[in-house]
């Protein structure tokens, strides 16, 4: 370009000069010169065209894997790692993966345009008004929880305008955590979008997908909306609908690389939230994009024109009212939780969160569990079933209770070496043994665990096998748990050195007519 502009400049302050002159000058040809004197943009330059012999063989092979593409699952077409090892395996090819990758970098899009297909869209950027909409979505998230790595969900509720989101972890995707994560997101921010809201069309909300825009919606979501007084948008169902709630795509994706790598290992779903929470206290002072205001400051701004929140959060728990089957349990979502043996074929109310399954006997609470996400699993109670083994001991060392009572660290060692001791004093009448272990975990209906523990402890360290012993150990335990003590009981006596006492002179009080002769 300063060539061509030089040499018009001389030609300018010089018009005597000649092409051969220009040439000579600046050491270029004559067609150069005449092409400056011509036109001041200079021609562009024609590239060669580079030949890939070893493709010659190939790129009908490749096209025929990219075709195919074209009507395939989409998570299941061909990276162009996978069309190379094809080429090699398959057909012989000596061929490199860079030659293979460049390649298939050109030829998709043009296979798929000559398909009628176009594999990118084009988007239109969009305005949001503060305060009016937002966008929730779910996602997965593994979490490392007491040793085991479990599937969680990574609920995310964003405000289009400001970019402020707000994120909570459930065990399940079930309606009531949907319903929580509205409601924690709506606290948090102190009011409701006056708009609409985006969605997936996720079962909690979405009973039928129609035509269009159209959405037969769950009656406990329409409730639940109407209660909080928004609007839903449902996005298109599959990936054509994803862009349309793309902020919260977007924002669910760079949470998770932000803050939640590497897997976070916590002891359980409160710990992880009360994590989620200073994260997103911490992510009010970043930007947006090339935005120049932090989210907090724009979310300070939006705040004032979001919906004001109603007197009372809605209640997300659901209430049923299952039967209890012969087993001491009630069938809840697919899984089994027990309750109390006398309760047996009468009719509960269970209340069913996000987290817990709360059991009632009219309003008494007979039980409580934390909420399982595995269908078909159990979820026992040992102490549910005490009343029942006191009848049935022979039932007690294999019930599937005792074995969860085992794994979750209620039915402890020190309850093990009990039962132990018990069975060495009963060698001939097992059924004994088990009896006295039954009333030792009775007590725990009225102590608290730590203190039958010392209980147990105690009438072991003497050999005692006796459950009122362990009672009365637990009873100053629970009475005194600062003392550091307990009740000392003598040692148990093997053999005693003193003689045996001489009671004659008893027995002649106890003979009347020994007596009377005797005066």
């Amino acid at each position: 370009m300063e060539l061509f502009e030089q040499i018009r400049r001389d030609r300018r302050l010089d018009e005597s000069i000649s092409i051969r002159g220009l040439a000579d000058r600046y050491g270029v040809h004559r067609r150069t010169v005449r092409a400056a004197l011509a036109d001041p943009v200079p021609p562009q330059r024609k590239l060669a065209e580079r030949r890939a012999p070893v493709l010659d063989g190939a790129r009908e092979l490749i096209d025929a894997m990219l075709t195919a593409d074209l009507t395939a699952p989409r998570k299941q077409r061909h990276t162009a790692v996978r069309v190379r090892d094809r080429l090699v395996t398959e057909h012989g090819l000596v061929i490199s993966y860079s030659t293979v990758r460049d390649y298939v970098r050109v030829a998709r899009p043009r296979i798929a345009a000559e398909a009628g297909r176009s594999l990118d869209e084009v988007f239109v950027p969009q305005w949001h008004e503060p305060g009016a909409e937002a966008e929730v979505d779910f996602a997965d998230l593994w979490v490392d929880c007491q040793g085991q790595r479990v599937k969680w969900y990574l609920f995310t509720f964003r405000m289009s305008y400001s970019g402020k989101a707000v994120h909570r972890v459930y065990q399940s995707a079930s309606q009531e955590s949907f319903l929580a994560g509205h409601v924690a997101a709506f606290t948090e921010l102190g009011g409701v979008p006056v708009g609409a809201i985006r969605y997936d069309n996720l079962s909690a909300a979405v009973k039928k997908i129609c035509q269009g825009r159209s959405r037969v919606e769950t009656d406990r979501w329409t409730i639940f909306r109407s209660y909080y007084g928004f609007d839903a948008f449902y996005c298109r169902p599959g990936r054509d609908g994803a862009h349309e709630k793309g902020g919260v795509e977007g924002e669910g994706g760079r949470f998770r690389r932000t803050h939640l790598v590497p897997v976070p290992a916590v002891t359980s779903v409160g710990e992880l939230n009360a994590l989620l929470a200073g994260y997103d206290t911490a992510d009010d002072a970043r930007r947006v994009g090339s935005r120049t205001s932090t989210v907090g400051f724009d979310f300070a701004h939006e705040k004032p024109l979001l919906r004001p929140l109603p007197a009372e959060p809605y209640e997300v728990a659901t209430t049923l009212t299952p039967r209890v089957d012969r087993h001491a349990r009630v069938s809840v979502r697919q899984v089994s939780y027990s309750v109390p043996a006398r309760l047996v074929g009468r009719r509960v109310r269970v209340v069913l969160d996000d987290e817990h399954v709360s059991v009632y006997d009219g309003q008494a609470l007979v039980a409580v569990h934390a909420r399982s996400t595995n269908r078909g699993s159990q979820m026992l109670v040992l102490d549910h079933y005490l009343d029942v083994l006191a009848r049935k001991p022979g039932a007690l060392p294999g019930a599937l209770a005792l074995a969860q009572a085992r794994t979750s660290g209620v039915f402890t060692s020190t309850h093990d070496a009990w039962w132990d001791a018990a069975r060495r004093a009963h060698p001939d009448d097992d059924a004994a043994a088990t009896r006295s272990m039954i009333e030792v975990l009775l007590l725990h209906r009225n102590l608290p665990a730590a203190a039958v523990l010392a209980g147990i402890q105690a009438a072991l360290a003497i050999g005692a096998t006796n459950p009122d012993v362990v009672a009365v150990q637990a009873r100053h335990a629970a009475t005194a748990p600062d003392s550091g003590i307990v009740i000392p009981l003598p040692a148990r006596i093997e053999t005693d050195p003193r003689p045996v006492p001489d009671l004659t002179a008893y027995d002649t009080l106890l003979n009347p007519a020994t007596t009377t002769e005797t005066h």
